[in-house]
């Protein structure tokens, strides 16, 4: 399950990533866009800054910005870094490998096998996933449609006349 802090990095680093030719955004303004809290969002920042996700200036004019393009940090990345390994078992990540203890065959062992492909099939969507991409995902899911609604409207199921 995806954990506050990380929901709340996605959606600073989000903010970011809209603003990214715009310049440094203060803390305060992340936190009120999105209505989050200021002081866990500041160690949030820090901890993505640490992993060279965000650059930060002081003084004026100062604030985060991203440390690459929107379109080089995926989600994946972000979660590794507020989360650590993406797999639900140490015996399958590939990050922080640890085989189990009461596991005497892992070749044979389809726990492992079964978490494997949930691992596999998570870091295919989350390390394809980039900010850019999400936030474009985002803007077609809120255009107003010809209707005056919201994003793609629904398929309707064909009626049979009986």
């Amino acid at each position: 399950m995806l954990t506050r802090k990380s929901k709340y990095g996605l959606k600073a680093l989000l903010v970011l990533a809209q603003e990214a030719d715009r310049g440094p955004v203060l803390i305060s303004e992340l936190a009120d866009r999105q209505h989050l809290p200021k002081k866990f969002l500041e160690a949030i920042l820090l901890e993505l800054k640490r992993a060279g996700l965000l650059h930060s200036k002081k003084g004026k004019g100062g604030g985060y910005v991203l440390g690459r393009k929107p379109t080089d940090i995926t989600v994946g990345q972000v979660i590794r870094v507020l989360e650590g390994p993406l797999a639900l078992t140490p015996c399958v990540s590939q990050t922080a490998y640890r085989r189990c203890d009461e596991c005497p065959d892992e070749q044979a062992c389809g726990e492992r096998l079964a978490m494997k492909e949930v691992r596999d099939a998570t870091a295919r969507i989350l390390d394809n996933t980039t900010l850019a991409g999400l936030n474009a995902q985002v803007a077609r899911a809120c255009t107003p449609t010809l209707d005056g609604g919201r994003g793609p409207r629904p398929r309707r199921k064909k009626s049979v006349a009986i």
